[in-house]
């Protein structure tokens, strides 16, 4: 399982000291910037790390060997040593080319500067955090694929292994052999994962022949979906106060008020500018959502932020083929106490949109109550009776409906299910009247 930890040494514990670096550019929106270094630095806090200085460099476009210019770099080197700083993370995505300079700029005799940006940052908790087996082999060829090119650097030879960010990884053994072995290893990797693909399908053929509603938990990340899960259902999963605490999809069952029983999935949180690797490397996770029915999406209602999240979250959800589901807007954290619940509520609209504490349960009557109804749409109780010779329509029915009871009779097979009104439609002349 490959990491590229640079944070905590196991032997001796010490939390890495690390300098945050963002830049503004023409036309860029400062407070916007200022925003996006306060999600770095709870990233950093996520990996285990300290932010002990931030700096920000105002450009009119980004330097093309060091990002920030040979001015600031120096700057940036006068910092970390003040501030006995080993890492610097910056907010944006650096070419192979620029973590090289910036290292050699930021480093002198006696230093040992990690450079690193912020999505080699959300690829180490992602190492940090998977614990199943699909969920590592994600996260590998995730960081393969994105460290590879950048193994020019003077942090991410990853040589230096221990226990923190940055070297949370695979080591000597597999990275510095060579690049051959790499690819190699990412082809098993890719070929690994196609087969757990292919039984995360059959899972779901399993699932739809159920006929139970299917409902994915989805939104950014430590909106408080594992903790939604956790109350609905007692799931028992991990729900922390950490950003990507759940990487791996949780499935249970919830029996509604009138005795159906529904599925709610928890998903991997969201993030702005989740990396492309990690995209594609969780796709059949992420499928979770476009093979729902409907698509709860969770907000963090205490959270300042939480409208752009919901922004990220739409716009993922969108990429990802899901947003023309019924979709339920839950404001989570309502127990919080904050000054931003009037404008968020004001701000929210009307439709389809619930505010709840999955501590307390406030609120969750009402979104349970808009769930029965999503699932009763246009469904009714009908019964059947397919004649000996007419067997084959009744693949519909098992397909489409939810089966109540099956009886044989002397003219045919009869049925009590559920369905909707398609399904209806379809074997209208099989009814009994």
């Amino acid at each position: 399982m490959p990491e590229l930890n640079v944070f905590n040494d196991s032997s001796d514990k010490k939390i890495t000291k690390g300098v945050l670096v963002t830049a503004v550019f023409r036309g860029d929106d400062k407070d916007a910037s200022e925003v996006s270094l306060d999600e770095l630095e709870r990233l950093l806090e996520t990996a285990g790390g300290k932010c002990v200085a931030r700096m920000t460099q105002i450009k009119s476009a980004p330097d093309p060997g060091t990002y920030i210019g040979s001015g600031k770099i120096k700057e940036l080197a006068e910092l970390c040593k003040n501030n006995d700083a080993t890492l610097v993370v910056f907010d944006t995505e650096l070419s192979p080319s620029q973590i090289r300079n910036i290292e050699n700029e930021v480093n002198d005799g006696d230093s040992d500067i990690f450079v690193m940006d912020r999505n080699m940052l959300i690829l180490d908790i992602f190492a940090l955090h998977a614990k199943t087996g699909e969920g590592k082999l994600q996260v590998e060829l995730a960081l393969l694929k994105y460290t590879t090119p950048r193994l020019t650097g003077k942090g991410l030879q990853l040589s230096r292994q221990g226990g923190g960010i940055g070297t949370r990884g695979p080591g000597e053994s597999k990275l510095e052999s060579d690049r051959r072995h790499i690819k190699r290893r990412m082809d098993a990797l890719e070929d690994e994962l196609e087969l757990l693909e292919k039984n995360r399908t059959v899972q779901r053929k399993q699932r739809d022949k159920s006929g139970l509603y299917k409902i994915a938990i989805s939104g950014y990340t430590n909106a408080g979906k594992s903790t939604f899960l956790n109350y609905m259902t007692g799931a028992g999963i991990l729900a922390e106060n950490k950003l990507f605490a759940t990487l791996d999809p949780t499935t249970r069952k919830f029996e509604l008020p009138s005795g159906n029983e529904i599925l709610l999935t928890d998903t991997v949180g969201f993030i702005r500018n989740l990396p492309h690797q990690l995209i594609k490397a969780f796709r059949s996770t992420l499928e979770e959502v476009m093979y729902s029915d409907a698509v709860m999406v969770m907000i963090d209602a205490s959270e300042p932020e939480c409208h752009n999240q919901l922004a990220v979250t739409e716009g993922l959800l969108e990429e990802l083929g899901a947003s023309g589901k019924p979709i339920l807007y839950v404001y989570n954290k309502c127990d919080v106490e904050t000054d931003l619940m009037p404008k968020v509520k004001q701000d929210a609209g009307e439709n389809n949109v619930f505010f709840i504490s999955s501590v307390t349960g406030e609120g969750i009557d009402g979104l349970v109550a808009r769930i029965e109804e999503l699932v009763n749409d246009g469904k009714t109780d009908e019964t059947f009776l397919f004649p000996h010779n007419d067997q084959s329509m009744a693949s519909v029915l098992y397909k489409n409906a939810v089966i109540a009871d099956t009886e044989y009779l002397a003219e045919g097979v009869r049925f009590r299910a559920t369905v909707d009104a398609k399904t209806k439609g379809m074997l209208a002349k099989y009814i009994v009247k």
